[in-house]
């Protein structure tokens, strides 16, 4: 007579299983972001000229441009994990929880979209 268990190697696993992947990604996503920071700090507390043009010659130079698009997109990559995550866990109808996923995609998508028109105007 066999057993059938729901445990061990074999078992049947559901759910979006997001666990591992999402820990690893808002780790190197909050990690991209602090260095991003630790790097506007150090250029902050050696610049000399804090008018709008000395503002504006941080952002003029194009490593600058990319690692601050680079942050950002860390931070709109860490925001949608979170906020699916809250989503996932307290919305449990699916057409609200779904309805939301797709206003918070849209949403960061035109955070992302005026981030880029604002950084490429400098």
């Amino acid at each position: 007579m066999a057993t059938h268990n729901n445990f061990g190697p074999k078992r049947l696993v559901v759910g979006a299983h997001y666990g591992l992947r999402d820990w690893l990604a808002q780790r190197v996503s909050a990690a991209v972001m602090a260095i991003y920071a630790l790097i506007l700090l150090i250029w902050f507390f050696a610049a000399k000229n804090f008018s709008y043009e000395g503002w504006t010659s941080i952002f003029a130079a194009p490593w600058m441009k990319a690692a601050t698009l680079v942050a950002l997109l860390a931070l709109f990559y860490h925001a949608w994990v979170g906020m699916r995550d809250i989503w996932m866990d307290y919305v449990k109808p699916l057409s609200v929880r779904l309805t939301l996923q797709v206003l918070t995609i849209v949403w960061l998508l035109t955070c992302a979209g005026y981030a880029v028109q604002i950084l490429w105007r400098v």
